[in-house]
């Protein structure tokens, strides 16, 4: 499978889908709004609309990291919301081809690994209050496919904060992770702060991120830059690439993407639609 072919299966598998959701709903009721959480490394601390399923699906290939030497990952998010303040999230790679790999990790193609976690808003914003959330997330299936520099982890705690100052909004995130190698158990930290801005129809994010690499007492530092349309409320589409500054970072990511939230509300809120 070569390079050209993945990117323009997943353009196509991306624009079709798209362009399906877009036409899914029908005028006689409010149309919900996507709040994606890709394609930053930042986590909004909001949470999506009740009672609606919302998919994030992409890809992500990278090239230049420590482990790999090239890596195409797809990916799955599905997030409900049960109430104004729990969210329930699930997490995946279906597919990840890789080459040019070393130590102990696997080339070729193949299931990557899977997550589950719940976020929780622990300070509700308003006006110029940010809102401050936490979240907890855990492995449930892990795979032998390659990692890029950050690394995966076992279990993860990850605490949120979200505002808007003018037309300008920020995600801040600190994030507190337990990584593995056999018996080893490694503590890992990490910040990321993003940044965006409406321009015109579009929007534009600029983000810095870090992260200690515990394994190898390195630390992974870069910065992603993206831009994301809105097709409709509940319908958004996203590219951009990611720069790693340091010699244990990736050092160039491109990826693209489509958040969706699927038409229907799986149950009444407050006995109305």
């Amino acid at each position: 499978m070569t390079k050209k072919f993945r990117c323009g299966v997943l353009g196509a598998v991306l624009l079709g889908a798209a362009r399906l959701f877009a036409q899914e709903h029908e005028a006689h009721e409010e149309v919900p709004e996507a709040n994606p959480g890709r394609p930053t490394v930042s986590t909004p601390a909001t949470l999506t609309e009740v009672g609606y399923v919302q998919v994030e699906s992409g890809g992500l290939y990278a090239a230049g990291s420590p482990e790999v030497g090239a890596r195409f990952g797809e990916s799955e998010v599905a997030k409900l919301t049960l109430t104004d303040r729990l969210q329930l999230l699930v997490s995946s790679e279906p597919l990840v081809h890789a080459a040019g790999v070393t130590g102990d990790s696997l080339p070729g193609s193949r299931s990557g690994e899977v997550f589950a976690g719940l976020q929780g808003v622990a300070i509700a914003g308003k006006g110029a209050r940010p809102t401050v959330s936490v979240s907890y997330i855990r492995r449930l299936h892990e795979s032998p496919a390659p990692e890029v520099d950050i690394g995966t982890f076992r279990q993860s705690a990850l605490f949120l904060c979200s505002g808007d100052l003018g037309r300008f909004h920020a995600d801040l995130n600190g994030m507190f992770s337990e990584q593995a190698a056999g018996s080893v158990r490694r503590g890992q930290l990490g910040q990321s702060l993003s940044v965006s801005h409406p321009v015109g129809a579009y929007t534009v994010a600029g983000e810095i991120w870090h992260f200690t690499q515990p394994l190898t007492r390195g630390n992974a530092v870069g910065t992603l830059w993206a831009v994301s349309r809105a097709l409709r409320r509940d319908v958004v589409i996203d590219a951009g690439f990611d720069h790693g500054f340091t010699s244990s970072s990736t050092q160039w990511e491109g990826f693209a993407g489509v958040t969706v939230v699927l038409p229907h509300r799986l149950w009444r809120r407050g006995g109305h639609e």
